[in-house]
């Protein structure tokens, strides 16, 4: 699928460098999109993935240094990326984290970051964007929750609270903003083939695929193909809704 407007949109996808923040980062590209991405301190990775997504088609290729945690120099060193290329239109809130473990050996610092990194990080970005979003035209945020913000899980008390805490937030924001024309809208991904799922327990890869009605993982391209349409005019309708990527998962 072609998405003709997504051609020169100036996007920011964070958590790019690996699994479904890369997939919709090479999807963009492909649709050759500006894609603008996050990085922490390595140069030399950052440079190897603007190589990576040029090579793939897009219009243009920008890499910004911030953690996104590190609230002062995310503000900073993005201002200074709009005064340069222009406001960003489109915002993926991807970057995220999982510490699986039972409610009774959940520490308050696992707490913390948690919520930090999956919740506060993308409020913090998302609200110091919008006044810029002002001066953009088909503004479009998803924000990537989880099937399991929906349906709980055991051992991941504090994810899903971080994960339903982002979809009540892309909803409030989806109202709030809906007179601006801005539009909110949260992805839920099922069992995703990536890095960090490849860490669980056999057991527990074993009770989800048999859980999974569909009968397989989905793949980064099945939740990148759901982001960039709802980036894209083609859901120019659709606003603060949630949309389930997960086989069946959770019905």
């Amino acid at each position: 699928m072609i998405y003709n407007d997504l051609e020169n949109k100036t996007v920011l996808v964070t958590g790019a460098s690996r699994g479904i923040g890369k997939a919709i980062c090479e999807a963009l590209a492909k649709q050759k999109a500006h894609v603008v991405f996050n990085y922490r301190g390595d140069e030399q990775k950052a440079n190897e993935l603007k190589e990576h997504f040029a090579s793939m088609g897009a219009s243009k290729v920008s890499a910004v240094q911030f953690d996104i945690n590190d609230y002062d120099a995310m503000k900073s060193n993005l201002d200074a990326f709009v005064k340069e290329n222009g406001p960003i239109s489109g915002l993926v809130n991807n970057a995220g984290i999982s510490k699986d473990q039972l409610c009774l050996r959940v520490k308050p610092d696992d707490i913390q970051n948690i919520l930090d990194t999956n919740l506060k990080s993308a409020m913090v970005l998302t609200n110091h964007l919008t006044r810029q979003f002002l001066k953009a035209k088909d503004v479009s945020i998803v924000n990537m929750s989880s099937v399991v913000g929906l349906m709980g899980n055991t051992a991941q008390t504090v994810y899903a609270a971080s994960k339903a805490g982002m979809i009540g937030y892309t909803k409030s924001y989806a109202k709030e903003l809906a007179s601006r024309k801005f539009r909110s809208n949260a992805v839920c991904p099922g069992f995703i083939a990536t890095e960090m799922t490849e860490g669980l327990e056999e057991k527990a890869k074993e009770a989800y695929m048999q859980a999974i009605p569909l009968g397989d993982y989905g793949s980064t391209e099945d939740v990148a193909n759901v982001t960039l349409f709802l980036l894209s005019n083609a859901s120019k309708y659709i606003t603060g809704e949630t949309i389930k990527v997960d086989g069946g998962l959770y019905i």
